[in-house]
């Protein structure tokens, strides 16, 4: 099982060096969160708390999630990068094409993609596309985004989006992994249909195996259970090593933490004590051999 240290919500000037202390003590990657705007008013609850109000107010920082992995990609030479995840629905799949393109080549592959929809009708609204049908919609943006990152001149003709013979260069010397994210059936079956992986937001143990369970099956559905996949978690409620372990006999391949979170600290504690967190967390669990036992 793989590491990733998740940035939400923590101070901008501080992403850099996050990154390479990442590197240095031995995390796999970096999850990169999205968020375009706080609204003062929501038209729509939060899925992901049982109240449905946001974890965040107006004043947490955010910082692009594309731009972000750029200037980490250029302070690190091994650490992966990915969304998590970027909210298709209210953006361009071509503007976006160009952005994931640059990210993939300056950080040299070491990026994936992790898409979903987005949750807000402002952000859908107030950035000019409508909220109606914006399933189907960033289903035809992920056929864009892959088509155009694949190289070469191609075209597409489809019911949201229309353009003639186009070439992005250079288009990334690897395929950009889609990490797809969301916990509805249909979100389930995009992951299993398209994606190069799921990725969750915050779920506990039991519910995570019964998800992967079906992600497992739908896979199976579309012929391609035999292909690689990952299976990115943030779990509420399975700490220290068996905890972890029970994780990855579930099927969880990349854990997704917030090591400072453990150590009573919050999002926006000193830098220095985060790094004291992030090397305790390599210690106990990426470097401990645990996998091994």
């Amino acid at each position: 099982m793989k590491y990733t240290v998740s940035i939400a919500m923590g101070p901008v000037d501080e992403l850099v060096e996050i990154a390479r202390t990442a590197e240095e003590v031995g995390f796999d990657a970096i999850a990169l969160p999205d968020s375009l705007f706080y609204m003062e008013k929501q038209a729509a609850d939060y899925p992901y708390t049982p109240d449905g109000s946001r974890m965040w107010n107006a004043d947490t920082p955010w910082v692009d999630p594309l731009i972000a992995a750029a200037a980490m990609g250029a302070v690190t030479s091994t650490l992966r990068f990915y969304t998590n995840v970027m909210k298709l629905g209210s953006r361009n799949p071509l503007l976006l094409a160009r952005q994931v393109g640059s990210v993939a080549n300056l950080t040299r592959n070491r990026f994936g993609f992790g898409v979903g929809i987005g949750w807000a009708p402002e952000e859908f609204e107030w950035c000019g596309v409508p909220f109606a049908r914006r399933g189907k919609r960033v289903d035809e943006m992920i056929e864009v985004i892959r088509l155009v990152l694949a190289g070469g001149m191609v075209e597409f003709h489809g019911e949201f989006f229309d353009f003639d013979r186009l070439q992005m260069s250079p288009a990334p010397s690897e395929p950009v992994p889609f990490y797809v994210g969301g916990h509805t059936d249909v979100a389930l079956r995009r992951a299993a249909r398209v994606g190069d992986g799921w990725t969750s937001a915050m779920m506990t143990g039991a519910q995570l195996a019964e998800t992967i369970g079906k992600l497992n099956a739908l896979r199976a559905e579309f012929g391609r259970d035999r292909e690689p996949f990952e299976y990115q978690a943030v779990c509420i409620d399975k700490f220290g090593v068996d905890g972890h372990r029970e994780l990855a006999d579930a099927g969880v391949t990349d854990n997704i933490v917030i090591p400072w979170m453990f150590d009573g600290l919050s999002f926006d504690a000193p830098l220095d004590k985060k790094k004291d967190s992030m090397k305790r967390f390599a210690d106990t669990y990426i470097h401990s051999g645990w996998q091994q036992t």
